[in-house]
């Protein structure tokens, strides 16, 4: 079941669902508006030696900390949310781009679903899908979390190895058995 902003302010009210900082008019009747932050990561072509990226080996990435930054049409970055998110046990969340957002060809993603247990700063991946470049400005509201309440509690919330991130995260995939 999605929540309601009715049930998401229940949750802040009672510090069950933490989100902080909650941008200005940041809760939706289905969904909590987030805001870009001023942390990002390009792959570095430089330091990935074979020109390949392999699900064995560490990427390597460039980290770049700016209030603003243009993205390039055709091209990818990762970022982060301004905003330090933890999911009580229980709820699942997913991340969305904002409508108006798409509508600029900007395509944005979340690597997966907010397990139940998940806390940091939420890393983004952004796609210009358009042939013009497009400024990205730090605190700007970019995409939205949509949270369910799931049937009953996990038996093991996530501990993973992208828990209590702050800044964008690159991914950590290598580290993964087969």
């Amino acid at each position: 079941m999605i929540l309601s902003d009715k049930k998401i302010k229940e949750l802040l009210a009672c510090n069950q669902l933490i989100i902080e900082p909650l941008c200005a008019n940041g809760i939706q009747p289905a969904s909590i508006d987030c805001c870009l932050g001023t942390h990002f990561l390009t792959i570095d072509e430089n330091l990935n030696n074979d020109g390949i990226l392999s699900f064995e080996k560490e990427i390597k990435y460039k980290s770049i900390t700016e209030n603003s930054i243009i993205l390039p049409p055709k091209s990818f970055i990762l970022a982060t949310t301004q905003e330090y998110i933890k999911i009580p046990n229980g709820y699942s969340a997913f991340v969305e781009g904002r409508s108006s957002i798409g509508r600029m060809g900007l395509f944005i993603q979340n690597a997966g679903w907010i397990d139940s247990g998940f806390e940091g700063n939420i890393t983004l991946e952004l796609y210009n899908a358009n042939s013009l470049p497009i400024k990205l400005d730090a605190g700007r509201r970019i995409c939205q979390i949509v949270i369910c309440e799931m049937d009953q509690p996990s038996e093991s919330p996530y501990n993973g190895k992208y828990q209590g991130q702050i800044l964008s995260v690159g991914s950590k995939v290598f580290l993964d058995s087969k």
